[in-house]
């Protein structure tokens, strides 16, 4: 057994192309707030809830160290990674749908799926450099 006990994701990093889309995007379509800003790194680490989402610009200190930028979901070759899910609440389909929609981002269809406090309804978006963005509504039972 570890010395230490696992309590949940603490962040995530995105290498990204577009700075200034990328943190639009989690901000106004997602409801991130910017918590700080590292422009000597090209760094930038936003709020999501009890979990921060990280953007490092492909063009600052950190991103030239990381390499080629990944390639979007839909192309061979290099992701950042599958998706990530963000839990949301209230999970309320029609809300959610007119706002994403109001913004020009296509939704995908809900589910119920497993994640980390049980089974309930969630869905799928992109954001504007390829990732998959998994939005998940409270559990409806444990499993």
């Amino acid at each position: 057994m570890p010395a230490f006990r696992l309590k949940g994701l603490d962040h995530i990093v995105l290498r990204v192309r577009d700075m200034a889309r990328m943190t639009r995007f989690y901000r106004s379509v997602l409801g991130c707030t910017v918590a700080r800003r590292r422009p000597d790194l090209g760094l930038i680490h936003l709020r999501a809830g009890t979990t921060m989402i990280d953007l490092i610009d492909l063009k600052g200190r950190l991103g030239k160290i990381g390499g080629a930028a990944p390639k979007p979901r839909l192309t061979q070759g290099g992701r950042n990674l599958d998706h990530f899910c963000l839990q949301i609440e209230p999970f309320d389909e029609k809300a959610i749908r007119r706002h994403l929609t109001r913004r020009k981002v296509a939704v995908g269809e809900v589910g119920q799926r497993f994640g980390a406090e049980g089974t309930g309804p969630s869905l799928y978006l992109t954001d504007p450099e390829g990732n998959v963005v998994e939005l998940k509504g409270p559990a409806e039972r444990p499993d």
